[in-house]
């Protein structure tokens, strides 16, 4: 699973060529500091339950707090009761003993949970068109923003962003804005235009003036709402008979402070719009943060980024061994 942008993108290129960029400075020791200050929530509802278990006499009622724990951080039932049951084995069979042994093991389980599918985005096609998905107000179309920026600054790449959301108030004009930041074109249309005019033109534009990627946020929805997600497999429709494959990744955002709410939301989004991956945002303002392993668990879908903060820098990459420790390490 990806560790930094680098690794985050399938680009065809040898290592050096692809990462151009040096946002995250400070290397992985730093850039795993800044992840726990920013999970903190979730770290101190769930880590001091753990170590306040983990550490006293193993017995049923150790078992019986660990699940709450986690299922209180939203970890899920099913991967909960999972983890639980391998852990409680390993520490009756295997001679698991010691709280930092268990915790460490826990970590490790954690990690695999949330490993699942493939946390790649691939970019060799020329264009390669990114469709963002989801509800209002999940940070749709700032994540969208914060990508292209990493895409030019960490990978050097030419990004077009189209502004398919033509109805939410000053949609356009905020993806305009995330459009000069990051020093690439937007593709635009008047106020309750044909999103699938948009996002065609987009693809065409791409190719006309050989743009590497296309970023195409779409309007924010409910999974509820037929007619909207009528529109949004039509704008998939237009989209592919304009460049063959495409999109090749539709991104799938949730506001990480909706819990279980949110799994629900991914579970219907990924029976209708082809969701190859989500993007959990505002982890920093929950603790509830066990949700990433819930939905890696429950849809078999890879969190491929995170949002942790309001900064540029706190859209990354997901790696689970590194969101596991972050968690649950003191």
């Amino acid at each position: 699973m990806p560790r930094d942008w680098s690794d985050l993108f399938i680009t065809g290129e040898s290592e050096t060529a692809a990462g151009v960029g040096t946002s995250e400075g400070g290397g992985r020791r730093g850039l795993l500091r800044r992840l726990r200050e920013n999970l903190s929530k979730t770290r101190k509802a769930l880590g001091g339950e753990i170590h306040a278990t983990l550490f006293q006499t193993l017995d049923e009622h150790t078992w019986e707090r660990l699940e709450e724990a986690l299922i209180m951080a939203d970890v899920g039932a099913p991967a909960t009761a999972a983890v639980v049951a391998t852990l409680e084995a390993e520490a009756v069979e295997g001679g698991l003993s010691g709280g930092e042994a268990l915790t460490e093991r826990l970590i490790a389980l954690l990690a695999e949970t949330a490993r699942t599918g493939d946390g790649h985005i691939d970019i060799r096609a020329r264009p390669t068109v990114i469709l963002a998905v989801g509800v209002n107000g999940t940070g749709k179309t700032t994540t969208a923003g914060k990508l292209a920026w990493h895409l030019q600054r960490e990978l050097g790449r030419t990004v077009l962003l189209a502004a398919a959301d033509t109805f939410r108030a000053a949609a356009t004009e905020q993806l305009q804005g995330w459009a000069q930041r990051a020093g690439c074109g937007c593709v635009t249309g008047p106020e309750g235009s044909d999103p699938g005019a948009i996002a065609f033109e987009a693809v065409a534009r791409a190719r006309s003036e050989g743009a590497d990627v296309v970023i195409v946020d779409t309007a924010g929805r409910l999974h509820t709402q037929g007619d909207l997600m009528a529109e949004l497999a039509k704008v998939r429709r237009v989209i592919s008979r304009q460049l063959e494959g495409a999109p090749q990744e539709t991104l799938l955002t949730i506001d990480a402070t909706t819990g279980q709410n949110g799994l629900r939301q991914a579970r219907l989004f990924a029976e209708t719009a082809q969701v190859s991956g989500i993007v959990l945002t505002k982890l920093d303002g929950t603790a509830r943060g066990g949700i990433a392993l819930a939905i890696a668990r429950e849809l078999s879908l890879p969190v491929k980024l995170i949002g942790v903060g309001e900064s540029l820098e706190d859209l990354r990459p997901f790696d689970p061994e590194d969101f596991a420790r972050a968690l649950i390490a003191e």
